[in-house]
């Protein structure tokens, strides 16, 4: 039996996505591990992340890392 990944059963997944991309986090702007987890779950990347139909929870946290980095902290700063 093939389990299916759905909106409703997808929070099973996420907890160790989320704690690894927030270490990634933590160590890189040399923050707390609780402050990179709560910039992880107010970024873009997360809105992502949690809807199922994206399909981010096909990626790893290496990946979540980059487009967090390119997507969240990029888009904050004037050119």
């Amino acid at each position: 039996m093939r389990a299916e990944i759905t909106q409703q059963n997808l929070y099973l997944i996420l907890a160790g996505k989320v704690a690894a991309v927030a270490a990634f986090i933590a160590e890189d702007e040399q923050i707390s591990p609780l402050d990179a987890l709560t910039k992880f779950y107010a970024s873009e990347t997360y809105r992502h992340l949690e809807r199922e139909e994206t399909k981010y929870w096909h990626l790893g946290p290496v990946a979540l890392y980059q487009y967090y980095h390119t997507i969240d902290t990029t888009s904050n700063k004037s050119f």
